[in-house]
Parts: C-alpha cells; sequence; structure tokens
C-alpha cells in the first residue's frame, strides 16, 4: 500500500464510541497513525465526524432523535470538543475547515479551499475536516462525512481515501446475520451487485452506512483515488498500513490521481482565456517544472473568473505550450501582470495569490503553432 498524500475519514463510533462525549479509545491509535505517516514523508487531511455525538451531553434533548436545531446546536459545542480531543494527541498543530456542499460548488471557494489545505501540508498542519452542520441548510448539505471524505479528496489531490469506522470492510453477506460472511479485500468495478451487498447502519448516531461509504467509493476511484474502507477500531489495522498490507476492502483506482487530473485538464475543461507569456516564463514552465507568476505574462485576452480554465501560448513562436486553471480574474490579472509577486498587494490591495497559476493546476500541451 504505497500512498504520499490521503484524506482519512474517521466516523462518529470512533470519535465518541458511547455517543457521550469525545473519546481516545481509538483516535489515539489513529493519531499515532498519522503521525507515523507524517515521519515517513507523507501528507495527511482529516475529515472528522462526531461533533453531534460530542455535544449530545451538553445539549438538554430528551430524545434519541433530536430536531434538526437541537443537532446543529451539539454540533456547534461538540465541534470545539471534538477539536481539543484531536489535537491532544498530537506534536504539531491542527486546523479547522468547516464547509458545505455550497462552498464546494461555489468556484471562488473551491480554489480558496484547495489553496487553503495546500499551505497548511506545506506548513506541516493537520487539516481537519467537517461539514459545517451549525449554518448548513438541506440544500447546501453533502449528507454525509463519507461523501464529503471524497470530496476533499478530489479538492486535495489525494491519491489515497482511507474511511475508517466499527465494520472491517465489504463483506459478501451481512456478518451480522451470517457470521461465516466472507471480507472482500479487493473491488475492481462498482456496480449494482456491490451496492447490494450493502447493508443498513445499526449505529443511531451516524448519518451513513455502508452504502454512503461505497458511494464516496466510486467518487474517489473515478478520479484515479485508491479508496479503503477499514475497521478504526482495530489498533492491528494501522500496523497492517503500514507494512504495506490491506487489511480491509479496497477499491481500485481506475488511473493514476495525477494522471485522471492531468486528462481532466486537458480534455474536459473548456478554456475562457488566453495568456501570452515571455520567453523567461516558457523556460520556467517547461524547463523547470515551476508555477506560473505574474512577471511572466505579457497579455491576458478573454473575460474570465477565478477557478476558469486558460490557455497558455508562448508570444514569440506563437505555441500554445499549456492549460491550467486561473486564481484570478481577467480584470486583476490585466493589472498584475508583468508585475513581480510582491507588488500583487500594493497593486489590487490584497493578495489572494502569488502565482497566477500553480504547477499542480497546469498541463502542458503538445507544441503546437497556433
Amino acid at each position: 500500500m504505497n500512498f504520499n498524500r490521503a484524506v482519512i475519514k474517521v466516523g462518529s463510533a470512533l470519535v465518541a464510541p458511547d455517543a457521550n462525549g469525545c473519546s481516545g479509545k481509538y483516535i489515539r491509535a489513529i493519531s499515532q497513525f498519522i503521525a507515523q505517516c507524517q515521519q515517513a514523508g507523507k501528507e495527511i487531511i482529516i475529515v472528522s465526524s462526531g461533533s453531534v455525538a460530542a455535544g449530545r451531553t451538553y445539549i438538554s434533548h430528551g430524545s434519541p432523535n433530536p430536531s434538526i436545531p437541537t443537532k446543529q446546536a451539539m454540533a456547534a459545542v461538540g465541534q470545539m470538543q471534538m477539536m481539543a480531543n484531536w489535537q491532544r494527541f498530537f506534536d504539531v498543530p491542527c486546523s479547522q475547515l468547516l464547509i458545505t456542499h455550497g462552498d464546494l460548488k461555489d468556484r471562488q471557494r473551491y480554489i480558496n479551499i484547495k489553496n487553503t489545505l495546500r499551505i497548511l501540508l506545506e506548513n506541516n498542519v493537520i487539516p481537519i475536516v467537517n461539514e459545517n452542520d451549525t449554518v448548513a441548510t438541506e440544500e447546501l448539505k453533502v449528507g454525509d462525512n463519507d461523501n464529503l471524505a471524497a470530496l476533499v479528496a478530489l479538492v486535495s489531490e489525494a491519491d489515497s481515501l482511507f474511511i475508517l469506522s466499527d465494520v472491517d470492510g465489504v463483506f459478501e453477506q451481512d456478518p451480522r446475520i451470517n457470521p461465516q460472511a466472507k471480507l472482500i479485500p479487493t473491488i475492481a468495478t462498482i456496480d449494482e451487485s456491490v451496492y447490494a451487498m450493502a447493508g443498513a447502519t445499526n449505529n443511531h448516531i451516524a448519518t451513513g452506512g455502508m452504502k454512503t461509504k461505497i458511494q464516496a467509493a466510486e467518487k474517489a476511484v473515478e478520479n484515479g483515488i485508491n479508496t479503503y474502507i477499514l475497521n478504526g477500531s482495530r489498533g492491528d489495522v494501522f500496523e497492517q498500513i503500514l507494512q504495506g498490507k490491506n487489511p480491509g476492502t479496497h477499491f481500485i483506482a481506475q488511473q493514476g490521481a495525477t494522471r485522471a487530473r492531468k486528462h481532466w485538464l486537458k480534455h474536459t475543461l473548456k478554456s475562457s482565456g488566453k495568456l501570452l507569456l515571455d520567453a523567461g516564463a516558457i523556460n520556467a514552465l517547461v524547463k523547470q517544472g515551476a508555477s506560473l507568476l505574474p512577471s511572466g505574462v505579457l497579455e491576458v485576452s478573454g473575460t474570465f473568473k477565478v477557478g476558469d480554465c486558460i490557455d497558455i501560448y508562448d508570444l514569440e513562436n506563437d505555441i500554445h505550450i499549456a492549460k491550467g486553471i486561473s486564481q484570478y480574474n481577467a480584470r486583476d490579472l490585466k493589472r498584475i501582470k508583468g508585475h513581480k509577486s510582491d507588488e500583487i498587494s500594493t497593486i489590487l490591495g490584497c493578495c489572494p495569490s502569488k502565482v497566477v497559476m500553480h504547477r499542480d493546476d497546469l498541463v502542458m500541451i503538445e507544441t503546437t503553432k497556433n
């Protein structure tokens, strides 16, 4: 099991196993595993459930199924408890990101989330993501943290997704009904037969069952992200992962994450504008694998927004060399083109990004004259 950047989704049953506040019962082993991954040079993002379960003891409700406003109040107080519980097991700082489906649908906010995650990882800070349950309306909710984790894996360009709960993985039959049911170690294709093996959850504090985990896996593998459903309540699971073994169910990525993203950039996204670059910028992109800085941009054409795809041309030879996602809209980019990154704040009054396009958001094109 080889990975460089992974999203680890941790279910409510692990964060608050007794539905009575946060616990270190399972989190301690998970945190030790994450620390070992970091020491090995791997990058980890946590998607943590459990804020509602963590806050149940602080909000009067009198029912096993509280109202939505009551759950939102539980989440408000429980989020603080949950974050404190995570932080006490790490020597490095943790950070909190609360997002909704609306954030992921909005182009500007999507880019902001992506940039924030990138900078946190570069600074050895552990991002901990949860859905913003206290404010999200039904139409803005992802609905469950399994699918949220898959979306976070896409935003962060992770190569692996680990979904941890209190089940070992996908079984041929429901192991609660048939104790002899066999665990399926590898699933190459997700179809109706796989969904048919998903039973409902028995955990009243959880928002998803095996079905949502398979849905998340389907989203991830289609975008080149290897996905694993694992039992996070077993300490030996993490030892096996570190040994390169698969202790649960592995959903095989359809293609490499980098290849999938580059293919998406190159063939799927329609370009909304065009940039002409000087020789120095061309050399930095082609030979040094650098990001695109505003100083190398000579001309800007088209009408585009932050997050739109833009074509990049070599001005001198009129050659289409690359395309990528812009960190600036056309209006602002025209103002900062030709200037150094340190001058952006003076020109615009703020500095959303020191680069016009990050290298991870660029794909090179076979050079052809226009």
